[in-house]
């Protein structure tokens, strides 16, 4: 039997015009963007088919957006019966794990998220954080770069997302990304691209927006996962419903370790990557951990289909 892992996208996957087609085809799918518009007293649903782009881009929108997105999938999975054997998602992405892990309702996830994504807005002034993708630097260097930015200045410089070998996001304050940008091309690195983000997501400047996140999680249902659910802070399986709970502050203020999260499923067996909602940026990062990968991006019911298609091609 075929092992399956179900990836879940985050901030950068969302595009106007997002959901349409299921909106139109799938009623299963627009049962969720119903449930969304409920939840959140407004038409995320209208945002997500047409825009304007930079009010999808603002992250409170964003957030439970690429969650909708890729729940409204996931039912499509559901209705064929076809489940993963292991989940994981990238940042905001790890909520539609455990939906799909049945850790979390749908509605109480979009909720969190929106939360979640104001919480990060206002955990530092518009300006005062920034992110830097760094290209061709090995993760040991980059490392020793942000710490002696911090020890040498009064500046903050993280690891923020470690996606795949040679591409590492940092974070922190504005200066302190800039200094260790260019203290990153001093020690190798090829490329260091600024990133568009309203704040320091994953560092601890966030640390103010996960103790907000706390006190609403702790409102809500978390039961334990179905199925193994690979944390962002940790790289580890997990399905007991409190230390879910535990993760899901954590990952806030920590880095996303996305190459040891595909590494670790790999070290499982896993045989097939089903990226799960929008865009195809999960499946690139996997094919740098692993070239030879099986991976694919499903964003409508013939992407499920095709899935299908190759597990029974296993299985058969």
């Amino acid at each position: 039997m075929a092992k399956v892992a179900f990836l879940f996208p985050g901030q950068g996957s969302q595009s106007v015009g997002m959901g349409q087609e299921l909106l139109n085809k799938e009623q299963v799918s627009k049962k969720i963007f119903e449930a969304a518009d409920k939840t959140l007293g407004y038409s995320l649903t209208e945002i997500m088919v047409n825009g304007p782009e930079e009010t999808l881009r603002r992250t409170e929108h964003t957030q439970p957006a690429l969650l909708t997105m890729s729940t409204a999938v996931l039912e499509l999975f559901k209705e064929e019966n076809i489940k993963p054997d292991f989940v994981a998602g990238h940042s905001l992405g790890e909520y539609s794990a455990l939906v799909a892990a049945g850790a979390m309702t749908f509605e109480d996830a979009v909720f969190a998220v929106r939360n979640r994504g104001l919480f990060m807005e206002e955990a530092v002034p518009f300006g005062e954080g920034a992110m830097a993708a760094v290209l061709g630097l090995e993760r040991e260097v980059l490392e020793d770069v942000c710490q002696s930015v911090s020890k040498e200045t009064s500046e903050s410089a993280e690891l923020a997302n470690l996606n795949c070998p040679g591409q590492i996001v940092i974070s922190g304050s504005a200066k302190g990304v800039e200094i260790a940008g260019e203290k990153a091309k001093e020690a190798g690195a090829k490329r260091v691209i600024p990133l568009q983000v309203s704040g320091p997501f994953h560092s601890s400047l966030m640390k103010p927006a996960a103790d907000k996140l706390e006190g609403v999680l702790k409102d809500l249902t978390v039961t334990d996962a179905t199925v193994p659910v690979i944390a962002n802070s940790t790289a580890n399986a997990v399905q007991d419903a409190s230390e879910i709970r535990k993760n899901l502050i954590e990952q806030v203020y920590s880095p996303v370790l996305w190459e040891d999260t595909i590494r670790t499923l790999l070290d499982e067996g896993v045989d097939l990557f089903v990226e799960v909602g929008s865009g195809n940026v999960l499946a690139g990062l996997v094919r740098k951990v692993q070239r030879r990968a099986n991976v694919v991006s499903v964003s409508d019911r013939d992407g499920v289909l095709k899935v299908k298609e190759m597990l029974e091609g296993v299985t058969g």
